[in-house]
């Protein structure tokens, strides 16, 4: 049976869970992650992937994030209890989860940086998670330059890039907050592009050319809207009276559209195949990577890893294709020789 890497799925170790609680602001999300067994219990998350022998999780946090808990001051101290736990679950379940992602609090970036140093030379952490945005800042400010220039220099492992805004961020101007959780369903997927198209436009790729960048939801809306992606952004400054984007144009190296492909992407799109050959078609076979969102569907866990993975058999791919979005392209983002069996 052919081991299959799930590189995008979510735990929270009981004692990040428990701080979370105690420090968060917005009860929604507490609610949502209190109320998910399959998050923090994770004796149940084993006994759940039994059904499923060949997959093997790699293990991220679950949102909230450290930044989006606690201030600069309590932010490193949640990262390291979030590293902690995972690496313990990768300790204690190799065969089950071969790999976790470092959390990082990037409110903080001096402890930002010595935390992914720590999480990856000391406990064995395969690559870093960042959030679409800072609190609401954009990734692109200089800021957070060294975030990006550290995993990728020193370390070179991938980031996986998690989708985050609030239920408190509008729809509407006139109104208090999102509705009907739209904030969620369709505006994760608006931030992941949003923060694609920065990264692009400021140039993130050019001076950090060997970066690998793992968008969740299969690089958003990206795919879906590539045309137009292609022929508006040729276009960029034609429709901006105070702004100057003639220069922004002519520094890049490639056009838009290339740098858009660069990204990596991921198979979680609730199990439609449609959707899945869309991104495929776009990003290739080479940088796509299975992933489930595990624990985040109507059952609770199992729903997800099993749909994701009708949503890939439904396509006809060939073996080798097949091999390469369940294993081999996971195995070579995450710089690992082989995976336990």
């Amino acid at each position: 049976m052919d081991t299959k890497i799930d590189i995008f799925n979510h735990v929270m170790p009981v004692p990040y869970l428990e701080l979370m609680k105690q420090h968060s602001k917005d009860a929604g999300i507490v609610k949502r992650m209190t109320g998910l067994r399959m998050l923090w219990d994770i004796e149940a998350r084993v006994a759940m992937l039994d059904q499923w022998p060949e997959v093997q999780q790699v293990l991220t946090l679950s949102l909230p994030s450290p930044e989006l808990v606690g201030g600069p001051e309590l932010s490193p101290q949640l990262a390291r209890i979030a590293n902690d736990g995972m690496a313990g679950m990768v300790r204690k379940w190799p065969h089950k989860f071969p790999a976790f992602v470092a959390s990082l609090p990037m409110n903080n970036v001096a402890a930002a940086l010595e935390e992914m140093d720590r999480a990856i030379g000391e406990l064995g952490a395969r690559g870093v998670q960042i959030c679409t945005s800072v609190n609401g800042r954009p990734l692109d400010e200089p800021e957070y330059f060294p975030v990006f220039e550290r995993v990728t220099r020193k370390h070179d492992l991938p980031i996986w890039m998690h989708p985050a805004r609030p239920a408190t961020r509008p729809d509407y101007v006139n109104e208090p907050k999102s509705k009907y959780e739209i904030w969620q369903v369709l505006g994760w997927p608006y931030e992941t592009s949003v923060a694609m198209a920065r990264i692009v436009f400021s140039g993130l790729f050019d001076k950090l050319p060997d970066m690998r960048l793992i968008t969740h939801h299969c690089g958003a809306m990206i795919p879906f809207f590539a045309g137009r992606c292609e022929t508006l952004w040729a276009q960029l400054g034609s429709r901006s009276a105070d702004e100057n984007y003639d220069e922004v144009l002519k520094r890049m190296s490639k056009t838009p559209i290339e740098y858009f492909r660069l990204f990596y992407a991921d198979t979680v799109l609730g199990g439609s195949a449609p959707a899945l050959r869309c991104g495929l078609e776009f990003f290739g076979i080479d940088k796509v990577v299975f992933a489930s969102d595990c624990p985040f569907d109507p059952e609770g866990g199992p729903m997800f890893i099993r749909e994701g993975i009708r949503s890939v058999e439904e396509l006809g791919l060939s073996d080798a294709d097949k091999r390469k979005l369940y294993f081999d392209n996971a195995m070579n983002l995450l710089r690992m020789p082989v995976a336990p069996r």
